[in-house]
This record gives structure tokens, C-alpha cells and sequence, in this order.
């Protein structure tokens, strides 16, 4: 087991070590729930021992009551400029399930470029419609609005949180409707497709992933090729599974900086830094 995934599982594994909500059908919220994680990772997870960042944004677009707005976004801000999205793939724990199911043997489909550089924007229309405007404009007479991202749409919240307390609350399940079933539909459709394409929700729909990626460009966390060396072999392109043109792009900001490209370079001219600039 390589190193990205140990801590891909360790970080999965301390942001949901609460047991005693899997075994109660319960949800914690000590102090420590007042605190974002970097990663996608569900605040009604019976396990979860901090709060969703995106979960936590559209809190506090979407209601008045809240008066920690510079909070969470200084916080994920604080997380992009550090790491940009070396928290998608190393950290988050929907990330990790994903890379699991593609393992699963089965006949890989490689997205066209085309198709790839249209479909990368659909993340960005989720975070602004559905984590900032929705939450701002529709809300009811009270000031407040749903969390529409999490509601309508998370898949990382149907299997960590929903379908779990589910199981464990006989008052859930006679409670369940339409709703349900639509994240369940949404929830079956992206576990499936990522069997068959290489992190489907991370490139294409999710917003946290989307917010982390302005910074992949500036982050304090960055590859960086070392032009002398670099033989234009293209040999860290055709390893790449986002596509994309390491030797020509190696920040790009739909790299979730995996290493695979640095791990199969023959001249070692790509190179991992944590440098100010």
C-alpha cells in the first residue's frame, strides 16, 4: 500500500472516529463539531467529528442566525492556499471511495478531451448556484434557507449520513420520500460510473473541489518541472487519468495532485515543493 493511500485512509478514519454514532444511529455535536474539515466529508455522518466545509458555507450564506461567515470561508481560503487540491486527493474521504471503485476491474472509459475541458466547468456552476446563490436569494420568512447543495445533490452525504442513520432509525425510515430516492439515484449513478471513469464527482461536480482548484496555481503546494530534464516524453500525460498535460501544465487546476505523474517521470524532472512566492 502506497503512501497516498495510508493517508488517505488515516485522514477518512479521523475525521469519522466517532463510533459510538455508528453504534447509537447517532450524530455528534461536541465542541469539535464547530470545526471545518478540509475534505468533503458529511456533517450528518454518525461518525463525523467536524463539520462539512461546504455544508458549513452555505450555513452561513443561507441564514441569519450565524455570525461566522469570515470564519469558515478564512478557513477554506487558509486551506486552498496551502494546499490547493492535494486535499481532494489525498485527504477527502469521498475521494478515497472513489479511487477504491476504480480499481474494480472493468473496462476503463478515458474522457475525451472535448468532452473533459466542457464538463470540468459544471463544478463551478454547482458552487456558485447551489452553495452561494440559492442559499442567498431563496430563503424563507424567517431568513433562512435550505442547504441546497447537501440536500438536493451530495452523494458524499447519501452514503455517509443518510443511509446509515437510515438503517439505525425505524423513525427515518417511515419517514423517507421522493427525496430520498433521488440522492439514492444520484448517490447509485456516481458510485457506478466511478468503477468505469476515474473520479467522476471530483472532476466534474463537486464544489469543494472546484473552491480548491482557484488555488492550485498559487498554492503553497505545488509541482514544479524542471525544465532542463523535462524531455517532452509526454510519458506523465498518458499516466495522468484527469488529462492532463503535466510537462505543459503541472498546476493545473484540475489536478488533485495524485503523484502518479511524478512516480513514472524517467528523467525525475517533476518535483513536489511547499515553497512562499
Amino acid at each position: 500500500m502506497d503512501r497516498r493511500r495510508i493517508t488517505q485512509i488515516f485522514s477518512a478514519a479521523a475525521m469519522n472516529s466517532n463510533i459510538n454514532g455508528f453504534l447509537k444511529g447517532s450524530i455528534y455535536k461536541g465542541n469539535i463539531k464547530k470545526i471545518c474539515v478540509p475534505g468533503l466529508n458529511c456533517y450528518s455522518c454518525p461518525g463525523a467529528v467536524g463539520s462539512c466545509p461546504i455544508g458549513s458555507l452555505q450555513a452561513v450564506v443561507g441564514t441569519i442566525k450565524y455570525n461566522f461567515s469570515f470564519y469558515v470561508a478564512g478557513l477554506l481560503i487558509l486551506f486552498g492556499a496551502i494546499f490547493g487540491r492535494f486535499i481532494c486527493g489525498w485527504l477527502c474521504p469521498f475521494g478515497l471511495i472513489q479511487d477504491l471503485l476504480y480499481k474494480i476491474k472493468a473496462r476503463k472509459i478515458q474522457v475525451s478531451k472535448k468532452l473533459n475541458n466542457t464538463l470540468k466547468y459544471l463544478k463551478y456552476m454547482i458552487l456558485v448556484l447551489f452553495v452561494i446563490i440559492l442559499p442567498m436569494l431563496l430563503v424563507n420568512e424567517f431568513g433562512m434557507s435550505p442547504p441546497y447543495f447537501c440536500q438536493y445533490i451530495c452523494p458524499a452525504g447519501t452514503l455517509q449520513g443518510g443511509i446509515p442513520l437510515v438503517l439505525m432509525n425505524l423513525s427515518l425510515r417511515d419517514a423517507l420520500g421522493y427525496l430520498f430516492i433521488w440522492k439514492m439515484f444520484i448517490l447509485l449513478f456516481i458510485l457506478t460510473a466511478s468503477v468505469f471513469v476515474y473520479r467522476p464527482f471530483c472532476r466534474y461536480i463537486c464544489p469543494l473541489g472546484a473552491f480548491y482548484a482557484l488555488f492550485n496555481k498559487v498554492s503553497l503546494y505545488r509541482y514544479e518541472v524542471d525544465e532542463d530534464k523535462c524531455t517532452r516524453c509526454n510519458a506523465c500525460t498518458h499516466k495522468c487519468k484527469i488529462n492532463i498535460e503535466v510537462h505543459k501544465n503541472s498546476n493545473s487546476a484540475e489536478c488533485i495532485r495524485c503523484g502518479e505523474c511524478i512516480k513514472i517521470c524517467p528523467t525525475k524532472s517533476i518535483k513536489r515543493n511547499l515553497t512562499l512566492r
